[in-house]
């Protein structure tokens, strides 16, 4: 088990696995368990947690409520990159990972804790994306992963040290669940058993935050999502803090059925998995954000934001949100937000979501130059020589070529 442990902060959901490993903790590392519960908008009550944890005579308890952190400093970030990973994960569970570190790095800090622990499993990204983050903010932290540990190799086991130890095991974890579930504010994941077969259509029961688009109402919901230097900041112009804006667009996201994806992904560990993923409002905020982009980012701005974004989301994926490569994208992408301000209308309707406006002060679009119709700033015999020039090199090639 190598050095002495004296006080671990785990991360704790108060779920069987982590009450499991709170226990195991206790047991096998016979140290003071610190537990830190984060609501990052997960939809569960969080107080049944720390009642949990005092029964396991814990003296440290922490619950804390992190969602506008949550969204102000780590999703509206990402979203200003229109961070996309393999052209269609909108990154739910990948951005959470860096706050729940930070924070159990700030709580050891805090509690004089000399190590740090998570339920992660070691065939996932979760673990690299926790302990990489646990090593950025303090290279010198001890870190406790049981699942690459203990001997608690399956469900029946797991349940059985859970009983012997007068765990409370709720009735559905007795029998194998149909899938495993991640949640927070930005979307919900379910993966495994029931769908891991990725070519057999997931069950609708495993959807919860969207009906069905074929059942979503037969008329179309109208919203206006206003941004200020990038960030969304009002809904139909009521303002809003970030986690209250993001919560009404999953409201209305999900009564319009949008924002469902089935993707087999790559994982950073190198194997494939299926993943059900429900991501309503931010389907609708990065078309939006997309739209108000393209009327005041400069062309190239935008070509290379683009160029950029799929590195940066690679990045966020496998866990570099602390890497100095990932701030310096940060830095680029946040100076090309500035003009990023004003207000676009959307159609949502049956799954799909629709830009049919776009608005802003600092607008790039120029109906003078654009029209159809006769205008006195664009003199179109200068397109010859720009074609000309641009077919410079082509005419030699031919030639060349012959």
């Amino acid at each position: 088990m190598g050095d002495k442990i004296n006080k671990v902060v785990l991360a704790y959901s108060g779920g069987l696995d982590t009450s499991v490993i709170l226990k195991w903790l206790q047991e096998v590392y016979d140290c003071e368990v610190v537990t830190f519960t984060a609501d990052l908008g997960q939809g569960e009550e969080l107080e049944p947690a720390r009642k949990k944890a005092e029964m396991f005579g814990i003296k440290e308890i922490y619950v804390d409520d992190l969602r506008d952190e949550f969204v102000r400093d780590y999703v509206f970030p990402m979203f200003r990159a229109n961070a996309l990973y393999e052209g269609v994960y909108l990154l739910g569970t990948s951005i959470a990972r860096p706050l729940i570190a930070k924070r159990q790095i700030e709580i050891a800090r805090e509690t004089g804790a000399d190590a740090v622990a998570h339920g992660a499993t070691g065939k996932g990204n979760d673990q690299v994306r926790f302990e990489l983050a646990y090593y950025a903010l303090n290279p010198d932290i001890k870190v406790i992963s049981p699942w690459r540990e203990w001997d608690l190799t399956s469900r029946t086991v797991l349940i059985d040290y859970a009983e012997k130890h007068q765990i409370p095991v709720p009735k559905d974890k007795r029998g194998e669940a149909p899938f495993s579930v991640d949640a927070n504010l930005l979307h919900i994941s379910a993966e495994g058993k029931v769908l891991e077969d990725p070519a057999e259509e997931a069950p609708e029961y495993v959807y919860s935050r969207t009906v069905d688009p074929e059942k979503a109402p037969d008329t179309p919901t109208v919203v206006e999502v206003d941004f200020e230097g990038g960030d969304p900041v009002a809904i139909d112009g009521k303002k809003l803090g970030p986690a209250a804006l993001l919560t009404r667009l999953n409201e209305l996201g999900g009564a319009n059925g949008i924002g469902r994806v089935d993707l087999v992904e790559n994982r950073f560990v190198g194997m494939k998995s299926r993943g059900i993923y429900e991501t309503p409002g931010g389907t609708i905020l990065i078309a939006a954000h997309r739209a108000m982009e393209s009327i005041t980012l400069d062309r190239e701005a935008t070509h290379l934001k683009d160029e950029m974004m799929p590195r940066y989301a690679k990045l966020i994926y496998n866990g570099f949100w602390f890497a100095p490569e990932r701030e310096m994208l940060q830095a680029l992408i946040d100076k090309s937000q500035e003009p990023v301000s004003g207000r676009v209308r959307l159609k949502l309707y049956k799954g799909n979501v629709m830009v049919i406006g776009r608005e802003s002060p600092n607008s790039l679009y120029s109906l003078e130059h654009v029209t159809f119709e006769e205008d006195s700033v664009y003199d179109q015999r200068d397109a010859e020589g720009f074609i000309k020039l641009n077919a410079l090199r082509l005419r030699l090639a031919n030639r060349r070529n012959g």
